[in-house]
């Protein structure tokens, strides 16, 4: 392993990446880990804590190197609601589910316990597979 990131940005709408990696949401919270690259190369992160990695992301190496890093799809539950999407979002921050929020919707990494309590909330509960990108919060670490 020569490689070695300590920075995460956006990525550079001019820049090419040489390689890309695809990690899952709880990967992307991982401060320290050793992960592989798509053409099989294994590089080390070290990022302060807290800091989040977003699909479309650049990770650093220390030789200059912009890896993109690509948000591996995953089982969600995508909550609608008539009337009360506020109440259940409610519910869900109030167990500190992560959410992802969009216009007229919901969406949390699957769990069978809370589509129950969705359901029984008057939401309705579609599964899917696709990249989970929660809310960062309000004290969220954000990067360059």
């Amino acid at each position: 392993m020569d490689q070695f990131v300590d920075k995460v940005s956006r990525f550079p709408a001019s820049n090419t990446p040489l390689e890309q990696v695809t990690l899952s949401y709880a990967d992307r919270e991982r401060a320290r880990q050793r992960v592989s690259l798509a053409s099989g190369e294994e590089i080390a992160i070290s990022l302060s804590r807290g800091t989040v990695i977003r699909g479309g992301d650049c990770l650093t190496t220390e030789a200059g190197r912009c890896i993109l890093v690509q948000a591996a799809t995953e089982a969600v539950s995508t909550i609608t609601a008539n009337s009360n999407l506020v109440q259940i979002a409610y519910h869900l921050g109030n167990r500190h589910v992560l959410l992802e929020v969009g216009d007229g919707w919901v969406r949390y990494q699957r769990d069978h316990v809370l589509d129950g309590m969705v359901v029984g909330l008057g939401g309705t509960v579609d599964h899917g597979m696709t990249a989970f990108e929660p809310e960062g919060g309000a004290y969220g670490h954000h990067h360059d």
